[in-house]
């Protein structure tokens, strides 16, 4: 089960399934080598919006300062986040992706990658400044994601599942 405050809203959600699992795991092997010495590939890591801890998300996978592994707090500050990862569930709604982008950008996350599983695309947010992501990237699966230099470079798509479907089928 996952639990975040996110604008003042308690957002309680089940648990990944296996294949959202998958991704992330897939995601998070596919970035950790490329990164610079500077910075790690952390899971179940919550990021708060400034000035407030009560409001915060729970990315996926986050990409922040390797430092962070020897901190006692559970709270990675949103200016120190270069990229959060998050994979759409099989049964969010358009309302709560646009919902948790914004907040994420109003918290002024550098990068927001969402990949959706259930369509093979993503679509990475950049720029944040005044509540909004202002770039937007959008690809499908086997396209590369284009990160900077130190977050590894482009990072590749391609094997990545989709719901609904079975290995070797």
């Amino acid at each position: 089960m996952s639990v975040e405050i996110i604008g003042g809203t308690l957002v309680v959600s089940p648990g990944p399934s296996g294949r959202h699992a998958g991704i992330i795991i897939d995601l998070r092997d596919a970035v950790r080598p490329g990164l610079s010495a500077a910075y790690e590939a952390f899971e179940n890591v919550s990021v708060p919006m400034p000035d407030d801890p009560d409001d915060y998300a729970t990315p996926d996978l986050t990409i922040g300062p390797r430092t962070f592994k020897d901190d006692d707090g559970w709270l990675l500050d949103a200016d120190a986040v270069e990229l959060a990862v998050e994979v759409i569930s099989p049964t969010e709604r358009l309302k709560g992706i646009d919902e948790k982008t914004a907040w994420y950008a109003a918290a002024g996350v550098a990068r927001l990658l969402q990949v959706d599983p259930r369509t093979g695309t993503w679509s990475l947010f950049g720029r944040p400044g005044e509540g909004e992501y202002r770039s937007v990237v959008h690809g499908k699966y086997g396209e590369e994601v284009p990160l900077p230099a130190e977050l590894g470079g482009d990072l590749s798509t391609s094997g990545l599942g989709l719901y609904g479907t079975r290995p070797g089928r």
